[in-house]
């Protein structure tokens, strides 16, 4: 029986782990997307980053826990598109 639990800890992945994965996450998108970002109001790109967070939460049924990956991911999307539209 102890080696059940012994094993059964192994694999359990703390919340922290996931947390600190997200915010390196973020830290890349960050560091990824500044010309981006130059070429467009802060304001208005936090808008689009809310705006396209939103969409994320209800397509997974605004069910809680998941407020950074959905920011961090509306980032990612809304980051893309600029990049794309500087490139057309």
């Amino acid at each position: 029986m102890i080696e059940n639990r012994a094993s059964a800890k192994k694999t359990a992945k703390p919340k922290t782990t996931t947390v600190a994965k997200l915010k390196v996450s973020a830290v890349k998108v960050a560091s990824k997307s500044r010309a981006v970002r130059k070429s467009i109001d802060p304001e208005a790109r936090r808008q689009l980053v809310a705006a396209e967070a939103y969409f994320l939460a209800e397509r997974r049924g605004f069910v809680g826990g998941n407020e950074l990956e959905d920011w961090v991911a509306a980032e990612r999307v809304v980051d893309s598109r600029l990049e794309q539209k500087q490139v057309a």
